[in-house]
């Protein structure tokens, strides 16, 4: 199953991914761990898609392979979810703008989520986990 954690920057994809993932005990990516290894800091619109495939590479793999995969990824545009295919939707809607205006100004807040964590609680990921396991 292919779970994506998606917002803006700074609003907590990887906070809420590092607690998620023990609980589902998935495979993660983070995009910036890809982006360093792919040697590719490309945030030009076809960067952004060639980011959402190669996330969709890493997490087609894990998929196939029987595994739960988290990955948390900005996601900015519908196209960009498109292109990734998640199973799981986790919007973390937790802040109105990020740290980076060229990312704010395309951002698309997605129509259809699993998942819309509006504020932060001890239990947002406890939560969710429950959810997709006992969904599964």
């Amino acid at each position: 199953m292919k779970i994506l954690v998606m917002g803006l920057p700074g609003s907590g994809k990887t906070y809420l991914t590092e607690r998620l993932v023990p609980l589902l005990e998935a495979a993660w990516y983070n995009a910036d761990k890809v982006r360093t290894m792919a040697n590719d800091w490309d945030f030009s619109e076809s960067g952004r898609l060639r980011q959402s495939m190669r996330m969709k590479t890493f997490a087609d793999f894990e998929k196939a392979n029987g595994r739960f995969v988290v990955c948390d990824f900005v996601c900015p545009t519908k196209e960009t979810r498109e292109n990734f295919e998640p199973d799981i939707v986790i919007w973390l809607d937790t802040i109105s703008s990020g740290r980076f205006e060229d990312t704010n100004k395309i951002f698309q807040k997605p129509e259809s989520v699993d998942f819309q964590v509006t504020e932060w609680n001890e239990t947002n990921h406890i939560e969710i986990a429950e959810k997709i396991l006992k969904n599964v």
